[in-house]
């Protein structure tokens, strides 16, 4: 059985808010001992879990702002398709392949900076290629032109 992204990023959502849940208990121990360093341990404790919140909440907003441009694309038809490119054994696109998906993407950045579509389909070719970091900068520079 597949489980899809969206399931994924829920089921480990509901295990980190548990853990956040138990974690917060144990903070509240810690301050309740009246010590100093049981206070000061308890408030490092609590900060975790709100820290953490903070870090599911950003995440999951920009993973569903990424879906509504991906919408957007997919009801213009013009969302990223790759299923023609070479794959690796592994299910992975071929690196060559991926590579010149993406030079063709960068060019179309270059020719129109201004244009989200661009920004979102160049991400795309980052992610393809590997370079998740890029990838995240480029969709995140979609957002900021899309809105």
């Amino acid at each position: 059985m597949k489980l899809s992204a969206r399931t994924t990023a829920l089921l480990l959502t509901a295990a980190l808010a548990l853990y956040f849940v138990l974690l917060t208990g144990r903070a509240v121990a810690l301050l309740r001992t009246g010590t100093g360093v049981g206070i000061g341990l308890g408030v490092g404790v609590l900060l975790l879990p709100i820290v953490g919140a903070w870090v599911v909440y950003a995440t999951i907003r920009f993973g569903l702002r990424i879906e509504q441009l991906a919408q957007r694309l997919a009801a213009e038809g013009t969302l990223p398709d790759t299923s023609d490119l070479p794959r690796m054994p592994s299910g992975r696109i071929d690196r060559s392949a991926a590579d010149a998906w993406f030079e063709e993407r960068r060019a179309e950045v270059e020719g129109a900076p201004e244009d989200w579509r661009a920004w979102f389909r160049l991400a795309h070719g980052y992610d393809i290629a590997g370079d998740r970091r890029r990838a995240r900068e480029a969709m995140r520079k979609a957002l900021e032109l899309a809105s």
